[in-house]
């Protein structure tokens, strides 16, 4: 037991040497608010215990140097008295807060050695926190008015993420609930989706319905929208032709097979013999009995319906603004119709039971070609998304 404590004691010790080491590294290089937060974690218990009194020091010495490293800053960001500072002149405040708040509820620190508490110069930020978000939230309102005048959709998407910056720092800030929805539909790519048979097939309507049925594949987002129907009043960046090149249904076959299954099974027990035919005996004088084994099989006539449809086509990107072919993608998919029912000679048991549900089936009508086009749209739509999915618009 005395082992087990002195070795538990031995680990903490290493622990905490490794961490007086590295908030000290910490320290030495500069990054004052990773050292403070190793410091504040050791002194969350126990702050009063001798070991603890490295951690007082240097959290004590990196406080005030982050605070008047911080302090610098703001200095000289308002001698610049450029507007696109006002974000890092707010963030430096919310830090210095941020660093006391972290800090008071461990107050008072003793520095047992000298005598005298661990000295943190405190100060309200609180009017300078306020100032600085108003110049901020003027700065970031104007900037994304003065993005919103061009005609440009990549700077309204900059404009709204400003706006919505804005929202979040300031709620209810003037009128930038209506602007970001301006913003968002400015920045939005529509895009037009149709198809095109070039086949000397009828696609079936209900196949090219489900194709354009965008709102099953989950790919709106932010700044991209989907249409089928085109909507009044919305002029389509791109568009997306679905160009079906072919359609090759195989003709409807049923293909038989012939084949026998042996296997060996119990048939009851019997008298086990030596081989000079004598009765063999347990040490009892009894005769000792043995499993019965007999030979069964069995022939079965296997039939398979098949019947296959293959769809090949190209997905053709266009920049509507220039009428501009951006890219084409080949798209192929495959549909196979097959079932499987068969009849049998002999003893079923010869066969594996898996197979007994062919035995139950009978023949069934084949697919009509129209069907074979519509089961084969369902694999081409997953290979649609995927093509959309990993092939943006835009760059």
């Amino acid at each position: 037991m005395k082992k087990i404590t002195l070795i538990l004691l031995c680990y903490a010790t290493l622990l905490a040497c490794s961490g007086v080491k590295k908030t000290e590294s910490y320290l030495n290089s500069g990054n004052y608010d990773a050292a403070i937060d190793i410091a504040v974690k050791n002194l969350n218990t126990n702050k009063t215990a001798k070991g603890k009194q490295d951690y007082v020091y240097m959290l004590e010495e990196a406080f005030a140097k982050a605070k008047k490293r911080d302090e610098d800053e703001i200095a000289l960001l308002k001698v610049e008295n450029k507007a696109f500072n006002y974000e890092r002149i707010y963030n430096l405040y919310m830090q210095l807060h941020n660093r006391q708040e972290r800090i008071k509820p461990l107050l008072p620190l003793p520095l047992l050695k000298e005598g005298r508490n661990a000295i943190f110069l405190m100060k309200s930020y609180n009017s300078e926190i306020v100032q600085s978000k108003e110049n901020l939230s003027g700065y970031l309102y104007d900037n994304a008015r003065k993005l919103m005048i061009t005609n440009n959709k990549m700077d309204y998407r900059e404009a709204y993420d400003d706006l919505a910056y804005l929202d979040q720092l300031n709620p209810n800030f003037r009128d930038v609930r209506t602007l970001m929805d301006e913003a968002q539909y400015k920045g939005t790519d529509f895009v037009y989706v149709s198809t095109k048979n070039e086949t000397n097939m009828v696609i079936p309507a209900k196949l090219q319905d489900d194709l354009l049925n965008f709102g099953t594949y989950g790919l709106n987002d932010k700044w991209t929208v989907y249409h089928s129907n085109k909507q009044k009043g919305v002029f389509y960046d791109f568009g997306m032709v679905l160009n079906f090149r072919q359609i090759n249904i195989s003709p409807e076959q049923i293909k038989e097979k012939q084949f026998i299954k042996e296997k060996q099974i119990k048939d009851g027990t019997k008298t086990l013999l030596d081989s000079n035919g004598n009765v063999v005996k347990d040490s009892l004088g009894n005769p000792i009995k043995v499993d019965n084994m007999k030979s069964i099989s069995i022939s079965i006539y296997e039939f398979t319906q098949f019947k296959s449809c293959q769809i090949t086509g190209i997905v053709d990107y266009v920049d509507n603004r220039n009428k501009q072919l951006i890219d084409s993608f080949p798209l192929s998919s495959e549909f196979i119709f097959e079932y499987i029912y068969a009849n049998y000679n002999g003893d079923k048991r010869a066969c594996d039971e898996t197979y007994y549900q062919y035995f139950d089936r009978r023949a069934v009508q084949f697919p009509t070609n129209e069907q074979m086009v519509y089961d084969t749209g369902e694999d081409m739509k997953a290979k649609l998304k995927g093509i959309i999915t990993n092939n943006k618009f835009r760059r």
